[in-house]
């Protein structure tokens, strides 16, 4: 038989396909370092050392901070939180973020839980996920940094859920078991008067509207909102619509907004406010006047000379859509030489703005060395790479000006030296230098010198630098009315530091507020959190007669080994729990150790986030009477939470009825008849070796069915062949429903000494486990749905790698009524029961919103975009898909430079709140919902297929498709060898495996194939019928 014939070698076409598809070397690779030089150019991501390559930035605002994420990003970054006991991150954070909560909740894709966690302590929680200095904060303190990869990227995983929740457009309320603001006392209704809309008065103003102040006003002096958020943070860095999005949040509580007066303006003073009848005055007016030191009194913005206060507004109204409609211009530096002077965050600001105003270079000039500096790392590399210069140890000395026009043409300066002996600071007028420059910018900070502001704060109490005195503990001042909080204050250098100001005022004014009235306030602070309607969404459940306040609870495992791990469960918010298994004394069990070991389905992942676990633990090791005494002091101090004993015995009437009545007696809402345990118990007769006979489930039944009034649960085994067999036995024999499924019987491994583990004595010997986690949750949904289809009236209670609402609605829509929860708490604690609570409310609110149909629960469609920031799609305009990376990539920035250019939209459009079209749907309403869909093979359409799409504007050249395709497909995909952006040919047969081992979310989707699907049979159909 001739070569091209052999049905086992690929053809031609497909062996062209096949050219890049990886192979393994037979030799060592010889290539010349000149080419290697050349070739690195077109493959090259990062920024070019060589500054001739430098893009223009002309009028370019987009998003250029690194910490940006895309969903798929966030998710990565979460699941490498560690969610740390007495979490450092939080003791770090100026608001106290509850960190390893919000990005618990991010892990498990529950955004709403995320956001609410941040918002509750930070109303601006969005800005400060922008802009946080969270190197020097949060992330400072994260106990990853002791590892080889790095700490957790806390602000862009805070900036990513919190601009989610922007998304969904639902609004803020007040906590819905308040006290209704009608029916506060009089003292809610109290005048209160905030100055300047900036984060500190926005965050107080957002805290007196949820403790239910009804008459609180912002008095701005500018006719924008925001304060320096607004004003003096460039819009790459921070967009006017999150600045926006959080004042309107604040707006939703009742708090009103005046612009165009401020503090000195039009005769208003501290003392005319009270006239007018404030009861209480906050002052958040930062330090609106720049310093300015001798070198540059008198020069102007005509002779080059900007200060930070004179050039990032003028910049911010020039370039941020929706913050004034004065239809401002950009200053024009076009092909200059820029100085800033000064080493804080706002000269990096200054120096990365001057560059979008068309300067060609920009020198950040400083006295210290690069040590002294003040602005945050992230800061000072955004203007690194953008190929800013940076000129350590000068003090600026002489302005140079033109002779004939006095514009500004350079400036002299002098070095700075530090002692060695006294470390001090002085200047060597000996050591000169001279830079020549057409503008200078001085970001030198901010003071408080404006007599009017001044005159209007009145005989307040000052401090030795002229500014109020103000009690660094409370934020209040001499007068017991009047509050302050932010750059005033002398405390608060960050937006975050002003807003916890502000959220600390808030309290100390509302104590203030009552204490007119007599009114007794508590010594612990007690802010309220925030809330949306989400939280108005009931998701109790009634199952067999029994309200369970919320459909999740602790399985019968290690999370419920006492009932002192009960009671805290259920303080923190679990809505049932099934105890650990119990039997007769006289059947009392002594474990092994090691027993519970983490799974190997993860991989080589160590810590939290085990996808499974492998355990030989037996039941309970603690006497009936011991859990007899427990669900009796946990019903009587929990009388809302379910609480449902597990039991267990050998096939013995006698035993079974005594366990079944002394558990009603001690006031058990249930019981839970454990027929599965898959490892120990069975030798002993218990067990799994009761659970795989269909007849002793049948009797065992029956006699608990005798034995007791109460609802019973009989919880089966997986590892049986048909485990609706084994449910028809108990329901016949009495259960009230089932518990799908206990543990799947396994053997976790052995080590390259063939040890096994987990290995037990001496002899290091081990046996048949149980593995948990998600890991069996395919095993564990096959059950519950297998169940629910055949016998749709029977309760099911769910357990089998449940670790978030998502997952939970899955079990729901599979057919159970509530689930059981284990593997996630071994993995966490139990405060992961707020984050399931939260997002399930969340998935069943979003389901009335006709607008987010398209959402896949929290997950928002997917945009184009590229290191987590959207991206133009401009493949039109060149006619071809082009890469992001080398030559391709050029091309494109030279592209977005020309759009940016002819760019003039600053319109915002305003903000609409989504109102639910129907009415939220109950736990029971969606429950069994995808059964419908489930059903034999032969029931599917083979005849409608799909396709894989690749978006190429997302796509990251890996190829993870192409490689897939061609060694475990259809080699249905080709790889451009020079673009490495694959290609779908018409030998797709829509098996989605490329999707699958695709790394960016929603590159490659399934769509609808267009013409008839002909499958290749191998040979000519007449041929293989012959044969």
């Amino acid at each position: 038989m001739s070569e091209h014939s052999l049905l086992s070698k690929d053809i031609a076409d497909i062996e062209n396909i096949l050219e890049l598809n990886p192979k393994i070397q037979s030799f060592a690779s010889v290539r010349p370092t000149v080419r290697s030089k050349k070739d690195k150019l077109l493959w090259k991501r990062n920024t070019n050392k060589d500054c001739s390559s430098c893009k223009p930035l002309d009028n370019n605002f987009e998003d250029i901070k690194h910490t940006t994420l895309s969903e798929r990003g966030a998710l990565r970054e979460s699941s490498r939180c560690l969610k740390c006991a007495d979490a450092p991150c939080q003791k770090s954070c100026p608001t106290q973020l509850d960190i390893k909560s919000f990005i618990t909740s991010i892990s498990n894709k529950n955004y709403y839980g995320a956001a609410k966690s941040i918002f509750s302590d930070n109303p601006l929680g969005l800005t400060c996920g922008m802009v946080c200095p969270t190197s020097d904060l949060c992330v400072g303190g994260c106990n990853l940094y002791a590892t080889e990869e790095g700490p957790i990227n806390i602000g862009g995983l805070q900036q990513f859920a919190t601009e989610v929740f922007k998304e969904m457009k639902i609004p803020q309320i007040r906590d819905p078991t308040a006290t209704p603001v009608n029916e506060l006392p009089e003292t809610y209704s109290a005048k209160i008067a905030l100055f300047g809309c900036g984060p500190a008065s926005i965050s107080c103003g957002t805290f007196l509207g949820r403790l239910g102040y009804s008459n609180v006003t912002i008095f701005e002096k500018q006719d924008f909102i925001g304060g320096l958020s607004s004003a003096e943070i460039p819009q790459f860095r921070l967009p006017y619509e999150v600045v926006d999005f959080e004042i309107q949040q604040m707006k939703d509580l009742g708090v009103k907004i005046e612009t165009g007066k401020g503090l000195g303006m039009d005769g208003r003073t501290l003392e005319s406010m009270r006239n007018e009848g404030y009861a209480a005055i906050f002052c958040g007016i930062g330090l609106p006047q720049p310093k300015i030191i001798k070198t540059f009194e008198g020069l102007t913005k005509k002779e080059g000379f900007y200060t930070s206060k004179d050039f990032l507004p003028v910049v911010a109204k020039a370039s941020k859509p929706g913050m004034c409609g004065c239809n401002s211009k950009l200053p024009d530096m076009s092909n200059s030489a820029v100085i800033v002077l000064g080493a804080g965050d706002t000269a990096f600001d200054c120096a990365t703005s001057a560059l979008r105003c068309g300067a060609k270079r920009v020198f950040v000039v400083f006295r210290k060395g690069f040590t002294n500096i003040r602005a945050v790392p992230e800061e000072m590399e955004l203007a690194r790479e953008e190929k800013c210069e940076f000129m350590p140890f000068l003090a600026p000395r002489k302005v140079v000006r033109d002779a004939d026009t006095g514009a500004i043409t350079g400036i002299h300066f002098c070095r700075s030296e530090q002692s060695l002996d006294s470390g001090e600071w002085f200047e060597d007028e000996d050591q000169e230098v001279r830079l020549k420059a057409n503008f200078v910018i001085s970001a030198f900070g901010s003071t408080l010198c404006n007599p009017q502001i001044n005159e209007a704060l009145g005989e307040i109490e000052r401090n030795k630098w002229g500014l109020p005195k103000v009690d660094a503990e409370t934020g209040g001042s001499s007068e017991p009315w009047l509050y302050f909080g932010g750059d005033i204050t002398g405390n608060a250098n960050t937006t975050v530091e002003a807003v916890n100001d502000g959220k600390t005022a808030s309290w100390f004014m509302h104590k203030y507020l009552q204490s007119l009235g007599n009114l007794a306030v508590n010594e612990v602070p007690a802010l309220p959190k925030f809330y949306t309607p989400i939280d108005n969404v009931d998701i109790s459940v009634e199952v067999c007669g029994i309200k369970f306040p919320n459909p999740f609870g602790l399985a019968s495992a290690p999370p419920t080994t006492s009932s002192a791990m009960i009671r805290r469960a259920f303080e923190a918010g679990w809505g049932f729990a099934v105890t650990k298994t119990f039997a007769l004394n006289k059947d009392y069990v002594t474990n092994v150790s090691p027993r519970i070991v983490r799974g190997t389905t993860s991989g080589h992942s160590f810590g939290p986030g085990q996808g499974s676990f492998l355990n030989i633990e037996l039941i309970s090791e603690k006497l009936c009477d011991y859990w007899c005494k427990s669900m009796t002091e946990l019903k009587r101090d929990f009388p809302d939470k379910i609480i449902i004993a597990s039991i267990m015995s050998g096939y013995n009437e006698e035993d079974w009825t005594a366990l079944a009545k002394m558990s009603e007696k001690a006031g058990a809402d249930a019981l839970e008849l454990n027929l599965s345990c898959p490892h120990g118990m069975g030798e002993r007769g218990m067990g799994m070796a009761c659970g795989q006979d269909a007849e002793l489930v049948f009797n065992i039944c029956k006699w608990v069915r005798a034995a007791s009034n109460i609802p019973f649960f009989a919880k089966l085994t997986p590892n049986v062949t048909d485990i609706t067999v084994i449910a028809q036995a108990a329901r016949e024999g009495g259960a009230d429903g089932v518990t799908a499924t206990n543990t799947v019987s396994g053997l976790m491994g052995f080590r390259s000494d063939a040890t096994p583990w987990p290995a037990v004595g001496a002899e290091m010997k081990t046996t048949y486990g149980g593995m948990s986690g998600n890991a069996i949750r395919p095993i564990a949904l096959r059950a519950v749905s297998h169940i629910a289809r055949k016998y749709p009236d029977l309760p099911i209670l769910a357990t089998g790698g449940v670790d978030s609402a998502e997952v939970a609605l899955q079990y729901l829509h599979a057919g159970a009524s509530v689930v059981q929860i284990c593997s996630a708490v071994q993995n966490q604690d139990f405060t992961v029961i707020d984050d399931y609570i939260t997002g399930l409310k969340t998935l069943l609110y979003l389901k009335s919103i006709d607008e987010l149909k398209d959402w896949d629960g929290q997950s928002k469609p997917t945009v184009a975009h590229q290191l987590g920031k959207p991206v133009a799609n401009l493949n039109s305009d060149f006619g071809k898909d082009l890469p992001n990376f080398g030559r391709y990539r050029e091309i494109k920035d030279e592209a977005v430079v020309k759009m940016n250019r002819e760019n003039k939209d600053l319109s915002m459009s305003p903000r609409n709140v989504y109102v639910p079209t129907r009415s939220v749907p109950s736990v029971n309403d969606v429950v069994g919902n995808s059964l419908s869909a489930i059903g034999p093979y032969n029931e599917l359409d083979n005849k409608e297929h799909v396709v894989a799409y690749i978006d190429k504007s997302m796509c990251i050249n890996c190829g993870k498709c192409y490689m897939a395709c061609n060694d475990s497909g259809y080699q249905a995909i080709s790889f451009d060898p020079e673009t490495h952006l694959p290609s779908v040919n018409d030998s797709c047969t829509g098996c989605t495996l490329c999707l699958s081992v695709c790394p960016i979310i929603e590159c490659i989707n399934m769509v609808k194939r267009k013409i008839p699907y002909t499958p290749n049979r191998g040979v000519p159909q007449e041929v293989a019928a012959i044969s």
